[in-house]
Parts: C-alpha cells; structure tokens; sequence
C-alpha cells in the first residue's frame, strides 16, 4: 500500500492512472483546492495542517511509503485548522515556508521520515514522464539560441542557492525573466512582447541539491502556449530531472510553431 500526496497540476492524475493500470493498492490525501479527487476510492481530503490525521490515515491502511505529486501552494497559516500534532509540526512548516512551496514539502518530508513513513520520486511508477537528452522537434537551437541557452543555464546555477529559481527566459543574451515564487507562468507573463516573435529561449532546470523526490520542473502543452505566447522559440530541459507531460500534444505543438524542445 502506498500513501499517494497530491497537489494541484495534472501530473497527479497521471500518476493515479499508472498505479490504476498496475492495480496497487493506494491511499489518496487530497491536498487541492477543488477536492479533485474526492471521488476516488480511498480518498481522504485533509487540510495540510492536520498532520496527525494525515499520519493515521497512512498507519490504519499500513503505508509506510509515500508519494508526492503536484503543487502544493503554501497556505494561510492563520486559517489552518489544526490537530494537536498540527499544532506540534507548525511551527517548522511556517519557517520554511520563507524559502517557498518546496521548503514546505521537504519539511514536510522530514516529519514523515520522523513518523517512520519513506517518502518515494513521483516518478517511481511514471518513469516514462521524463525525457533523456536530445532533440525533440524538427527545429533546432541555432548558434543565437546556443548563447541564450548558455546565458539562461549559467544564471540557473548561480541562483541554485535559492528555493524557486527553477527557470530563466534569455533573449539575445539578456536576462528577460527569472522565476520567482509566482512560478513559470507568472514568469511567462512578464515576457510578453508585441514587437518580438521567435526569438528567446525558456530553461527549466532543477536547482542544485534538488530533492528529486519532489518539486521537479514540470512542461506540457499549457507551459508550451506560454511560450509561444510570450514570443519565445524553445524550451531547454534537464535530461532525467523533469516532467514532461502530454508528450504528443507538446512535438506536435511545437512543430506546427517551428519552436523547439531540447534536452540537455
């Protein structure tokens, strides 16, 4: 049996078809905002700060491994509603909250590790949502796009220190944007241009001493439109270290946009 995390994102439901497909027993906690999974079987929604809840639920159905999957945004803590080990963990969930929604997870973590419950990658059952290195689309990163790539990959790890840089938008080797805690799309935003088409490159990469257990970056067909709408001409992601969903949909997209995707 195994404790399945979920958050906001499709990615989630990917994983629950693999587990389905494979008939292994689950436990769902449902952390999303809309309860998208209430109406599965083993369903339980719990709010983040009922960790005792959270805990019984694992040890009655005898998970003693868990996995994560999707966006866990960090909460309002002053309307939380707490069980009495909430109150106890609380305290370390608000201070590492200042790091960002990562932070929130790895801690989270420490307190599963801490329940002698072992917390599993998301993609343990879904290995085939990760790309190896190479070129997928016909277009190609040309000599301008090599540069940006290197510009945006150089910013990443100068900025790995920090919790939420996981992407860089480079065009003519200028910084665009940086990834905030606002996440890609808000980043996506900001490089809007009327006057600027296919020029420009997103890289998504995981920060150094990443847990790769969560938080990996993640690209579909949404991310791609972003792109696109943002004037840009690729996407760079890290070989192994990424999610990349709807894999069709995205080389078709991309393709029929002469965009590219390249793995490093």
């Amino acid at each position: 049996m195994i404790g399945l995390i979920f958050g906001e994102t499709s990615f989630p439901k990917e994983i629950l078809k693999k587990i389905k497909k494979r008939n292994l027993r689950y436990v769902i906690i449902d952390l999303t905002k809309n309860k998208v999974f209430k109406k599965e079987k083993n369903s339980y929604v719990v709010s983040i700060g009922q960790f005792g809840k959270i805990i019984k639920i694992l040890k009655e159905n005898r998970c003693n491994k868990v996995l994560f999957a999707g966006k866990v945004k960090k909460p309002n803590f002053s309307k939380l509603r707490l069980d009495f080990k909430g109150i106890y963990y609380i305290p370390r969930i608000i201070k590492s909250s200042k790091l960002g929604d990562a932070a929130i997870l790895k801690q989270i973590i420490k307190i599963f590790s801490t329940e002698k419950i072992k917390t599993v990658s998301s993609l343990t059952f879904n290995p085939e949502l990760t790309l190896s290195k190479g070129n997928y689309s016909k277009s190609k990163p040309d000599n301008d796009d090599k540069l940006d790539i290197k510009k945006a990959i150089t910013i990443l790890n100068s900025l790995g220190q920090y919790n939420f840089s996981q992407g860089a938008v480079v065009r003519d080797q200028k910084i665009i944007a940086i990834e905030g805690k606002g996440g890609t799309q808000k980043m996506l935003k900001k490089c809007k241009s009327k006057s600027i088409r296919h020029k420009g490159v997103l890289v998504k990469f995981p920060k150094k001493k990443q847990d790769l257990r969560i938080d990996l970056p993640t690209v579909g067909l949404k991310t791609l439109r972003q792109c696109k709408s943002a004037g840009l001409k690729g996407i760079v992601l890290k070989a192994k270290r990424n999610v990349f969903l709807e894999r069709k949909k995205c080389i078709s997209f991309v393709n029929k946009n002469r965009m590219f995707i390249t793995v490093k």
